[in-house]
């Protein structure tokens, strides 16, 4: 017997509390909480439910009765429908207000520690930013044609976008053009994504292939590439499958002046998405860490050398340590480019046991940096102190793991929280990348 779905209740009035870490209004309705997409903290909303559940609800503003002061008009016509940004309604200042909070809430309950100042928050531009996404892509029959760019908000369809505000214009203002040539193909049906890759330079799209393109396909999308000013690259299984078009093969790479520093990479590598944030994260990095001429310093999660090149630059010795051994390859690779020989690498998985055999446990290091993925940085906390390290900076992703690590770090390891700041890495979103100084 099939269940019938649940009546959802009529749209009701409410006064909005405060704002979750996601970006969404939330308030109490008899006593239960409710989640509302689209509203901000003191405004008075009539909101539509969409979602009713045991322990709490999700609803929608229907309409904005009271609004708030830091109400703005959102800059993209898809806001709202698409998942790509959920804050564009809130002026960006109010956006970094709601970041710090969302740090200093999460260090106060999580970690129990307090940093003994606060950072400036580190800014950049905050449109067109995006120079790394993962497009979706589908051809939608009801529609009538292909849809290239993010998923709707909170649900698996791709929304119907015409231009985005938020990636580098040469792709955000091309998305019907892409669209356009995939409804050419011959496989229009098994390409489900584009990825895109720029440094300083060159645009690379890597299309998802599921199929192998016709030699007409291969010619549509070289003639993308020659209009457009793309270097076109396929896919057609995992990440060692990527490879150039014929004649599309191009040099990826982003500078950080400030370091006499170029990083080459990959299109598939990791690199930040906002490259002059990055920029302004790296400088602030070593304000903070302030690498001496006889420092050792120690680079865990160190990826491509982001931080590893510009540290070499100012201190004796940096030693590199990152998971991925292709990374660590293009990393020795950007030491040799910078004709950096106070540097080196290993690979090592970081979020597992260590091994006291590896050559770089067996050194002492004055400072270190840490960079880690979202999952936080708990299995490399205890070997700091062991190795003698007096100074550390702790670059996060996500603040509710650089808490857990930062209560390890001060309340049982002898740190103190000396400083921290968020990051706007994502203007425009609720994910929080922030930056925090240790010593002891």
């Amino acid at each position: 017997m099939s269940r019938k779905p649940k009546t959802l209740p009529a749209p009701i009035e409410a006064e909005i509390q405060t704002l979750t870490h996601e970006g969404r209004g939330l308030t109490r309705v008899d006593g239960k909480t409710v989640f509302v997409d689209g509203a901000l903290p003191g405004e008075r909303v009539r909101l539509r439910y969409t979602r009713v559940q045991r322990r709490f609800d999700e609803a929608e503003v229907e309409e904005v009765l009271t609004a708030s002061p830091d109400r703005i008009e959102p800059k993209c016509a898809h806001f709202g429908v698409c998942g790509g940004c959920a804050l564009q309604h809130l002026n960006p200042e109010a956006q970094i207000r709601v970041k710090h909070d969302s740090l200093a809430d999460v260090f106060e309950r999580i970690g129990k520690v307090t940093p003994e100042r606060w950072l400036d928050p580190l800014t950049a531009e905050s449109w067109g930013y995006r120079r790394k996404a993962r497009l979706g892509v589908r051809h939608v029959v009801k529609k009538g044609r292909t849809l290239v760019g993010f998923r709707e908000r909170r649900n698996s369809f791709l929304a119907d976008l015409r231009r985005c505000e938020v990636l580098h214009p040469q792709v955000g203002e091309r998305l019907e053009t892409l669209a356009a040539t995939i409804e050419r193909l011959s496989i229009r049906d098994h390409v489900p994504q584009i990825e895109m890759a720029m440094g300083d330079g060159p645009c690379v799209l890597v299309f998802r292939v599921m199929q192998t393109p016709t030699p007409e396909d291969e010619a549509r999308l070289l003639e993308l590439g020659q209009r457009e000013g793309f270097h076109i690259y396929l896919q057609d299984g995992g990440i060692d499958t990527i490879r150039p078009l014929p004649g599309q093969e191009v040099a990826l790479s982003y500078s950080l002046p400030n370091h006499g520093v170029e990083i080459g990479f990959l299109p598939s590598d990791f690199t930040q998405v906002n490259l002059e944030l990055n920029r302004r994260m790296v400088d602030q990095a070593l304000d903070l860490l302030n690498p001496e001429p006889d420092d050792t310093v120690l680079d865990l999660f160190c990826g491509l050398g982001n931080f590893t090149l510009p540290l070499a630059r100012r201190s004796a010795e940096v030693v590199g340590v990152e998971g991925d051994a292709g990374l660590v390859e293009r990393a020795c690779a950007n030491a040799e480019r910078n004709g950096l020989t106070n540097v080196q690498f290993h690979v090592a998985d970081l979020q597992a046991e260590l091994s006291t055999a590896a050559p770089w446990t067996q050194q002492r290091f004055t400072k270190a940096l840490i960079d880690p993925p979202r999952s936080g940085a708990w299995e490399v906390l205890d070997w700091l102190p062991r190795l003698g390290v007096e100074r550390l900076v702790y670059v996060s992703c996500y603040p509710t793991t650089l808490a857990r690590d930062a209560d390890r770090l001060v309340n049982e390891l002898g740190y103190r929280l000396r400083a921290a700041g968020v990051m706007d890495m994502f203007p425009h979103t609720s994910h929080v990348e922030s930056m925090a100084l240790f010593e002891r």
